[in-house]
């Protein structure tokens, strides 16, 4: 690996794990356990920001630190916190009272929506991070054609 490689992956470390980061701390100030189900109460307010608004601030953050192609790599915050809380619901700390632990397909469905919601966060921090969206103006990209010289073909 050279040089420019080895800065890119760094890049894509850091701006992951702060991604990731930013979704866990907001998976404890907004103190909801996507993972755990209470029947029908579990669909709180506070439920639907955790699972849409916290990975999509996640998205964000991890393309406004890599730049331009932040929006593929913020796939991966939600989806690595997503993991790590289920395996510590599951096997370390185990499930509270009058809690059940989502079933392995109920689960994915939601990390699927999670790291949707991060897709939407990451196009965000592309759009601020470029300040504009879509292809550059054609006149910043294409030179305007000019005539030919009399005499050349």
């Amino acid at each position: 690996m050279n040089r420019e490689n080895l800065v890119n992956l760094f890049y894509i470390v850091i701006s992951v794990l702060a991604g990731a980061i930013v979704n866990f701390l907001g998976d404890t100030l907004v103190g909801v356990r996507l993972e755990l189900f209470y029947g029908v109460a579990t669909f709180s307010p506070w439920w639907i920001i955790d699972l849409f608004l916290v990975p999509c601030l996640a998205g964000m953050v991890v393309s406004m630190i890599y730049g331009l192609g932040g929006k593929i790599w913020c796939y991966f915050a939600p989806l690595v916190v997503r993991v790590y809380s289920y395996i510590e619901l599951k096997y370390l700390t185990g499930v509270p009272d009058g809690a059940t632990l989502l079933e392995i397909h109920f689960w994915v469905l939601l990390v699927i929506v999670a790291v949707e919601s991060a897709a939407i966060g990451g196009v965000f921090g592309e759009i601020l991070v470029k300040k504009t969206y879509g292809r550059r103006p054609k006149h910043l990209v294409y030179k305007q054609k000019t005539p030919p010289r009399k005499g050349h073909a």
